[in-house]
C-alpha cells in the first residue's frame, strides 16, 4: 500500500492525507467526554439558637461609695493596726468602726483637755446639786441657784467640746470597705508613724471593691433602647475570656452638654477583686434577647440587587432565597422569613453563585 501511495503523483498524495487527517478529527470529536464544572463550597445547617441585640461601649469603674479621713486637729500622726497587729497599708481590709489613724502630740493634747473639762464638770455638778439643795431648804436666793446651773452648763459645754475633739483625733471609717490611698505626702510617698500633719491632710480614701459601679455614656438612639434592669458583661483587655456580671441601675435624667452623652450607671459584681476602680472597661449592654430561632451565621448573608438573600443547598445546586432579617450580632443572625431549620446554606464560595449554580460541597 505504501509502495501505491508513493506513486501517486504529489498534488493527490496531499489530497489522501487531508482526507486521512479529516476522518482522524472526525473520531475524535466524537469520542471526547462532556466536561462539568461546578463551584466548590462550605455550607451550614439552619439551626435554632438565642440572639441578642448588644449595644457595645466603653466606661470607667468607681466604687459604689467611698469616705475620705481628714485630719482636724493639727498633731504627728500615728497609723492604726489590723486584726493581727500589724500596720495598715494599701489594700488592707477594714471593718465599721475601725481605728484608721491617731492624731498624737501636744498640739493634740491642749486642744483636746479632756481630763481637766470632765473634772471642771465634775465639780460643776457637785456645785449646782449643792445649790438646790439649799434653795430648797430656803438658805438661798434663786439668783445664786441660777448662778450654780449656768456654771454647770458652762462645764458641760467644755467638756463635750472637748469630747468630739478628742474623738476628731480619732480618724475611725464609718464603712466596711478597702484602704484605696493611705498617709502620703506632698511627693505622694508613704509616711511614716510620727511625722506632723495639718489640720485638712487626707489620711485615708476607704471604699468597698465587693461591687463597683461602671459609669458609660450612650448617645440618643441608644439611650431609647436601655432601661434599668438590663444585663450587662462586663470585660478588660487584662482578662483575656473573662465576663463580669452587671446590671443597668439607673439612667441619667439629663444630657452632658458637653459631650452630648447621658450616663449610665452599671452596678458590677467583683466577688474576685479582679476589677480595680479607675479601670476602663468594655460594656456589653443587651438590649433584646430572643430564645429558640432559626439562625443562620452572618457569612452565608449577601446582598442581590438592594435584598437580603441566602443559598440553600437544593441537590447539587444552589437556590436563591430572600429572607427577612431579625436580631443579629456579630456571628449569627435571625432569620424572620424566607428559610426554615434543618436547612444547608451556603457559607463559602458564595460570591459568584446565582440562582441555581451547580455546587460542589467540600470541607465538613
Amino acid at each position: 500500500m505504501r509502495r501505491h501511495f508513493m506513486n501517486l503523483p504529489l498534488r493527490a498524495r496531499g489530497l489522501v492525507f487531508l482526507l486521512v487527517l479529516g476522518l482522524a478529527g472526525c473520531g475524535g470529536q466524537g469520542s471526547a467526554p462532556e466536561i462539568e464544572f461546578r463551584i466548590p463550597v462550605e455550607v451550614s445547617d439552619i439551626v435554632t439558637d438565642t440572639v441578642e441585640a448588644l449595644i457595645v461601649t466603653t466606661g470607667t469603674l468607681r466604687p459604689p461609695e467611698s469616705v475620705v479621713l481628714n485630719v482636724e486637729t493639727p498633731g504627728q500622726l500615728v497609723l492604726g493596726r489590723d486584726g493581727d497587729g500589724a500596720r495598715l497599708v494599701e489594700g488592707s481590709d477594714v471593718r465599721s468602726g475601725q481605728l484608721i489613724a491617731q492624731v498624737t502630740g501636744e498640739d493634740t493634747r491642749l486642744a483636746v483637755r479632756l481630763e481637766a473639762t470632765r473634772r471642771h464638770l465634775d465639780s460643776a455638778k457637785r456645785e449646782m446639786e449643792r445649790r438646790e439643795q439649799l434653795f430648797e431648804e430656803r438658805l438661798i436666793s434663786e439668783e445664786d441657784l441660777y448662778r450654780a446651773q449656768a456654771r454647770y452648763e458652762d462645764a458641760l459645754h467644755d467638756f463635750e467640746t472637748s469630747e468630739r475633739t478628742s474623738e476628731k483625733a480619732r480618724l475611725i471609717t464609718p464603712i466596711d470597705g478597702v484602704v484605696l490611698s493611705l498617709a502620703r505626702d506632698v511627693n505622694d510617698r508613704p509616711m511614716a508613724d510620727g511625722q506632723k500633719v495639718l489640720q485638712g491632710f487626707e489620711v485615708a480614701r476607704i471604699a468597698p471593691i465587693d461591687s463597683l459601679i461602671a459609669d458609660i455614656d450612650l448617645v440618643g438612639p441608644e439611650l431609647d433602647r436601655v432601661k434599668p434592669g438590663q444585663e450587662v458583661r462586663i470585660s478588660h483587655y487584662a482578662f483575656d475570656g473573662l465576663s463580669l456580671p452587671g446590671t443597668v441601675l439607673r439612667l441619667a435624667p439629663s444630657m452632658d452638654v458637653r459631650t452630648h452623652t447621658f450616663r449610665v450607671e452599671v452596678g458590677v459584681d467583683n466577688p474576685m477583686r479582679m476589677l480595680r476602680p479607675g479601670m476602663f472597661v468594655q460594656a456589653a449592654i443587651v438590649s433584646e434577647r430572643r430564645n429558640e430561632v432559626p439562625v443562620v451565621p452572618r457569612e452565608a448573608l449577601a446582598q442581590r440587587a438592594g435584598r437580603n438573600v441566602i443559598f440553600v443547598l437544593d441537590g447539587q445546586r444552589a437556590v436563591e432565597r430572600a429572607v427577612t432579617l431579625g436580631l443579629g450580632n456579630d456571628r449569627v443572625v435571625e432569620l424572620t422569613s424566607g428559610a426554615e431549620e434543618g436547612e444547608r446554606v451556603v457559607i463559602r464560595g458564595l460570591e459568584t453563585l446565582t440562582n441555581g449554580t451547580r455546587v460542589r460541597v467540600i470541607g465538613s
